[in-house]
């Protein structure tokens, strides 16, 4: 009687423990999912960019993935780095450089013929 009773009573919690087994495998493979798509932010900006290392990025990606994300902060910079209207934003030309070199060149047309400024030998 004590065997049958037991029986009873663990067969709800059978449903139970198979309901909660699929949800930790749900969550296990939502958050396997999760880090992937996380890990290609990255390689998407790039994409999306028309940033000429893509490749690279993608696959730097692959190895932060295994590296547990430690690159990638790198790569997020990287890939957010590269516009196509400006490049890298380092030779953005505001035509103040021109006019600076435009000044020189007049400064330079004002003065006399280039004398020797080198010391004298003694």
């Amino acid at each position: 009687m004590f065997c049958s009773s037991l029986s009873q009573l663990e067969s709800p919690f059978v449903f139970l423990d198979y309901f909660a087994l699929g949800v930790l495998i749900f969550v296990g493979l939502a958050l396997f999912y999760g880090v992937i798509m996380v890990h290609d932010i990255p390689y998407e900006i790039a994409t999306h960019r028309n940033h000429p290392h893509q490749d690279a990025i993608h696959a730097a990606g692959w190895v932060s993935l295994l590296t547990l994300h430690v690159l990638w902060p790198f790569l997020w910079i990287w890939a957010m780095l590269y516009r196509e209207d400006r490049g890298w934003g380092f030779s953005h030309n505001n035509g103040e450089l021109d006019e600076l070199r435009k000044r020189l060149a007049a400064l330079e047309a004002q003065q006399p013929e280039k004398r020797d400024t080198s010391l004298p030998n003694d």
